[in-house]
C-alpha cells in the first residue's frame, strides 16, 4: 500500500528529485523526462474520459491504471524495481480491444485529420502525447536499461487511441479526411 503523508517536501527546490530507489537525479534527467511524459499522457486521457461513457470509458480507466504501472516501472531502475515491471499482458489486452473496435469501423481510404467529435479530438491529442512519451522512453532506452514491455505498451496505446478516436467519430463516419494538396 502507498502512503503519502506530505506533498511539500522541499527536496526538489534545488532542481533534483528522487527516483523510486532513492537515487537523486536532476529533474531534467532522461528517466524523469520519460515518466513525466507518461504522467502527462495519463492526465490527457483523464480529460478524454470527461467525454466518454460505457465501454470506451472502461477501457480508458484501465489504461490510466496501466500508465501508473508504466510510470512506476520507469521510476525504479535496476533490480529494486523488479516487482514493478510491466508485463506484456496489458499490451495484449490493448491489441484485443483494437481488434474488437476495428470490426465496426468503416475502412480507411485516406489519412484522417485529428478532429470530428469532441471525444475523438481529445483521443487524437492523447495519441500524440502518448507518442511523445514513447519517444522519451526510447531515448532513455538508448542510454539506460528500460523494460522493453514499456516501449511495446506505449506503441500499442497510441494505436489504440487512434482506433478509439475513429470509434468515437461514429465508427469512422465523422472522420475528417485528409485531402492531399487541397490548399495549394
Amino acid at each position: 500500500m502507498v502512503r503519502i503523508d506530505r506533498v511539500i517536501t522541499r527536496g526538489g527546490d534545488a532542481g533534483s528529485t528522487s527516483l523510486g530507489d532513492g537515487t537523486r537525479v536532476a529533474k531534467d534527467a532522461l528517466r524523469v523526462e520519460a515518466y513525466g511524459a507518461v504522467d502527462e499522457a495519463n492526465a490527457v486521457i483523464g480529460v478524454l474520459r470527461l467525454h466518454t461513457t460505457g465501454d470506451a470509458d472502461a477501457m480508458l480507466a484501465r489504461i490510466q491504471n496501466d500508465l501508473f504501472d508504466v510510470g512506476a516501472d520507469l521510476c525504479v531502475p535496476g533490480e529494486m524495481g523488479d516487482r514493478l515491471r510491466l508485463t506484456d499482458a496489458p499490451s495484449l489486452r490493448l491489441e484485443a480491444e483494437v481488434a474488437e473496435m476495428n470490426t465496426s469501423l468503416l475502412p480507411l481510404r485516406s489519412f484522417i485529420l485529428p478532429g470530428g467529435t469532441t471525444a475523438a479530438a481529445h483521443a487524437h491529442v492523447a495519441r500524440t502525447v502518448v507518442r511523445r512519451a514513447e519517444r522519451r522512453v526510447v531515448a532513455l532506452a538508448a542510454a539506460e536499461t528500460v523494460n522493453p514491455a514499456v516501449v511495446r505498451y506505449l506503441n500499442r496505446l497510441s494505436d489504440h487511441l487512434f482506433v478509439l478516436g475513429r470509434a468515437l467519430n461514429d465508427n469512422g463516419a465523422a472522420d475528417v479526411m485528409w485531402v492531399p494538396g487541397a490548399n495549394r
